[in-house]
């Protein structure tokens, strides 16, 4: 779909308003006129609009439960986002009642999260985005991760003379330091995505975010805590004072109404110069001297190891689009998802494909209506299992593949169905966990196993009125990033999912090594599902933050829905379950209205040492659904966080 420019026509209608895009071909924006749309019901049945303040309001920040109860599905009829912020839920949702395709959401939604969500997402971070083109009937894969300056070496991380042997580390860590900020990326993937199937111009997507920075909003319950939690960090940062703290010191909490001025200025400044302008002139030059400071702004003036980032390194980013995962699963369905420099797409596949060698539909969850139910202790070990094989070829073969291939015929060996079924046969169904797996035998490939852990995160799916379809993974890394702050925005610390050292304990290289220009290892899944076996009919949209978990939140969903027949909530409410390659199973606590007793006791007797602490996804789900003969949207929202579900019509 061309970009095209507005049109205005009077309706009091939707309405289909024909524009002339680039080239001169034309185009036809759908426009809803409905003024429920975009808003939710209140409990008195009347819509709300989201922002607005009133009883109802879900953008008024509560206090944070941990998990909210009572979430159902939402449905709608023509359009729908799902986003972990209620504000940039609106922003995405006013675009689509506008006529912009799913891309043109995504840029609003983005531009909302860097404000409301700074813990989780920021305009100079990363991302990846599964497109799915409804015209054309292609998926297409987006690559907005970060890379490492020109100047890193393998011991970027761990020393600050990368040359001596005998140099300390960064300081006051890898993380704090400029050390772990890379050449952003998300700006340049979204203007990619926007310049070929955007529909609205792209100026006019940030609006919403100008208008939240200057006018003020209330700061989310999960924003605040993040500000108490990081503020010895953020302190060493005076723009980070000036926009979390109040003029007495303290900081600021949630439910207190601020403005960012200087991110307003930042999104004005995107929207009349595109993407370039975060690349070149004085926002890329303000990025980099702040990413090269070397001393706090404390009283202490704490000592900070600087970034090597250069205006160079920003105007040389790229994004780039890449063939994504695709499998097929049972038979029934055809599932897309990101390909590398993320683990998460190989990971899904393989533990699709090798959970395909059980008959899972037998092992659902009890009671589904509560919430998704009690997982079951068969269907728990199988999965987990899976995903114990899945991660120990991650963690051996995944990297960028543009400096290290992926063994044997790259993707296509990583998820042939042969291999992924001899896999399966280590699998002991009747009997005890593996604990950990070993990698498969791709061949004799000469790479040390990197554990690196990743962090924060944030995911928004997105179906326009065109039936297009956006599935996007954004993030900062750890909460908060690395605290630098510029322009109203915080810089990542993505460079901390590189290994620190590029070589494992024995001495072997590892696939995840910094290296100039490369791109930092991810879990990030944004996840596509189709029936049959091509792209065409549409089934779901899914993903989610949780850092290296983020493979186990997206498969629980995955089949939540597709073997255990779960509605758009209940896959999304489903107590998270899995493990990585590790001897320790993870079973969602953050529900304590389920008795899980019986399931904790049933997974120690087949082995598994069982987690049982509460855990925050975040997973975003739409799935296309028959409503009484009808086609219809129905959303999930994850109750661990604070997003909501939006379309056409009030929800």
């Amino acid at each position: 779909m061309k970009k095209t420019v507005w049109l205005w026509a009077l309706s009091p209608v939707a309405v289909a308003l024909t524009l002339y895009g680039c080239g001169g071909s034309d185009s036809s924006l759908i426009v809803d006129y409905n003024s429920q749309s975009c808003s939710v019901v209140s409990s008195t049945g009347a819509p709300v609009t989201v922002g607005s303040g009133l009883a109802g309001d879900p953008a008024a920040p509560e206090a944070a439960s941990g998990y909210r109860l009572g979430y159902k599905a939402k449905t709608s009829s023509k359009y729908m986002v799902v986003a972990n912020t209620p504000l940039a839920t609106k922003a995405g949702c006013d675009v689509l009642k506008a006529g912009g395709t799913a891309v043109d959401a995504a840029v609003a939604v983005q531009a909302v999260l860097g404000l409301v969500e700074p813990q989780s997402s920021t305009i100079a971070g990363s991302a990846f985005m599964v497109y799915y083109d409804a015209t054309t009937k292609q998926v297409v894969a987006y690559d907005g991760r970060e890379t490492a300056p020109a100047a890193a070496t393998g011991y970027y991380l761990a020393r600050q003379n990368q040359a001596d042997a005998t140099s300390p580390a960064p300081v006051p860590s890898a993380r704090r330091s400029g050390r772990s900020i890379g050449v952003p990326g998300v700006m340049r993937m979204l203007d990619m995505a926007h310049k070929e199937h955007g529909n609205l111009a792209w100026g006019q997507l940030f609006d919403e975010g100008v208008n939240l920075a200057t006018n003020g909003y209330k700061i989310p319950t999960r924003m605040g805590d993040a500000i108490a939690a990081n503020a010895a960090s953020l302190r060493l940062d005076a723009n980070a004072v000036a926009a979390f703290f109040n003029a007495d010191g303290t900081p600021k909490t949630s439910g207190s109404v601020t403005t960012n001025l200087p991110y307003a200025q930042s999104l004005r400044t995107l929207a009349t110069g595109g993407a370039d302008a975060l690349y070149s002139g004085a926002i890329a030059e303000a990025i980099v001297a702040k990413a090269a400071q070397s001393v706090g702004d404390d009283a202490a003036k704490t000592p900070i190891t600087p970034s090597l980032m250069t205006v160079a390194d920003l105007k040389a980013y790229q994004a780039k689009k890449r063939e994504p995962v695709c499998t097929t699963y049972r038979s029934s369905y055809y599932i897309c998802t990101m390909a590398p420099p993320s683990s998460g797409g190989i990971a899904i596949a393989q533990s699709l494909g090798i959970l395909e060698n059980f008959d899972l539909s037998q092992y659902g969850p009890s009671n589904p209506s509560n919430e998704g139910g009690v997982p079951s202790v068969m269907g728990v070990h199988l999965v987990s299992e899976a995903e114990r094989l899945a991660y120990a070829d991650r963690d051996k073969y995944v990297a960028d593949t543009d400096f290290i291939p992926l063994p044997g015929k790259g993707v296509s060996s990583m998820i042939d169905k042969t291999y992924l079924k001899q896999r399966a046969a280590l699998i002991n169904a009747s009997g005890n966990s593996m604990g950990t797996a070993s990698a498969g035998n791709l061949g004799d490939i000469p790479l040390g196993v990197d554990k690196t852990v990743e962090q924060g995160t944030t995911h928004f799916s997105i179906v326009d009125a065109y039936g297009n379809v956006v599935s996007m993974t954004s993030t900062v890394e750890s909460s908060m990033g690395s605290f630098h702050m510029v322009g109203g925005f915080l810089l990542t610390n993505q460079l901390t999912d590189f290994s620190a050292l590029p070589t494992d304990s024995a001495g072997v290289l590892v696939a995840n090594r910094v290296a100039p220009g490369k791109r930092p290892r991810s879990t990030m899944a944004p996840t596509l599902v189709f029936k049959g076996t091509a792209p065409g009919d549409f089934v779901m949209a899914t993903g989610s933050p949780g850092g290296g978990t983020i493979i186990q939140y997206v498969l629980k969903t995955v089949v939540g829905a597709l073997d255990w027949g779960l509605d758009a909530q209940q896959a999304t409410s489903l107590v998270n379950i899995g493990a990585t390659n590790s001897a320790t199973t993870n079973v969602d606590g953050a529900n304590t209205t389920l008795d899980l007793t019986a399931l904790i006791s049933g997974l120690k007797a087949k082995g598994h040492t069982v987690n049982n602490g509460a855990q925050s996804s975040g997973v975003s789900t739409i799935m296309r659904v028959n409503v009484n003969g009808q086609t219809k949207l129905q959303g999930g929202v994850d109750p661990r966080r604070e997003g909501i579900v939006l379309g056409d019509g009030a929800l």
